[in-house]
C-alpha cells in the first residue's frame, strides 16, 4: 500500500473481489490476478451449511438415533471402523459435499469411538481415508467437479488411475480389523473425555432451553 499508493479503500476492494493485473502478458496476468474472497465464498457457504445442518442433527438427536441403529452392527473396533467408513462414503455420493462427508460421520460416531477408548486421532483418519479421499471419485461431488474441470478428465476416466483414493478407505479398514496404530486412551485421557462430554451435554441442553 505503501508503495504503490494503494488506498485503503482499494485495499479492502481488491480483498474482497479480488486483483485484476495490468499486465499485457497472458501467462503473468492469469498469475497476478484473482477473484479475492468473493470467489471462495460458495466454499466458505458450503462448511457454514455443512456444520449448521449438522449442528441441527446433531442437537435434535438424529444423528444419534441413526447411528444406533448402524452401531447395532459393530461389534468390535473393525467393524466400527468399516460401518464409518461406509458411511462416508455414502454422504460423499449422496448430499454431494466432502465437507457433509466428514462432519455428520464424524458427529455420529464420535462417542462411539470414545467408548472404546480410541483416541480422536483414529477417528479423523477414518474420516480422512473415506470422506476426503473419495470425494474426488464421485462425478456429481463438488470436489469431482473441481478435479475433471481443473484437468479436462471425465471423472469416470481418471478412477483408475487414482490408486491412493482407492486404496485408503481399505488400508483403513484393514488397520481397524488388525489393531495395527489404532491407539487407545489411557485411564486419565479417558475420564477426561467423560467430564468434556458431560459439560458439552449440559451446554446444549442449555441452549435447547434458551
Amino acid at each position: 500500500m505503501g508503495v504503490q499508493g494503494v488506498s485503503t479503500v482499494d485495499f479492502g476492494t481488491i480483498l474482497n473481489y479480488g486483483y485484476e493485473s495490468s499486465s499485457e502478458i497472458p501467462e503473468v496476468y492469469d498469475l497476478l490476478s484473482s477473484g479475492g474472497m468473493q470467489s471462495m465464498m460458495w466454499t466458505i457457504s458450503l462448511v457454514m451449511c455443512a456444520m449448521t445442518f449438522g449442528g441441527v442433527m446433531d442437537a435434535s438427536e438424529q444423528l444419534k438415533s441413526l447411528s444406533e441403529m448402524l452401531l447395532k452392527a459393530a461389534k468390535g473396533v473393525g467393524s466400527l471402523v468399516t460401518i464409518t467408513i461406509f458411511s462416508c462414503i455414502f454422504y460423499n455420493i449422496v448430499a454431494c459435499d466432502q465437507y457433509l462427508a466428514i462432519l455428520l460421520p464424524g458427529r455420529m460416531y464420535k462417542e462411539a469411538f470414545e467408548d472404546r477408548r480410541l483416541k480422536n486421532k483414529n477417528l479423523s483418519r477414518c474420516l480422512e481415508d473415506a470422506g476426503t479421499m473419495t470425494s474426488s471419485l464421485v462425478p456429481w461431488n463438488s470436489c469431482g467437479a473441481t478435479m475433471s474441470t481443473f484437468l479436462g478428465v471425465p471423472t469416470l476416466q481418471y478412477i483408475p488411475y487414482a490408486i491412493m483414493n482407492l486404496c485408503n478407505p481399505l488400508v483403513s479398514i484393514f488397520y481397524g480389523f488388525t489393531g495395527i496404530s489404532m491407539e487407545k486412551m489411557t485411564d486419565e485421557e479417558y475420564e477426561k473425555m467423560l467430564e468434556e462430554r458431560a459439560f458439552e451435554k449440559e451446554m446444549a441442553r442449555k441452549a435447547l432451553e434458551a
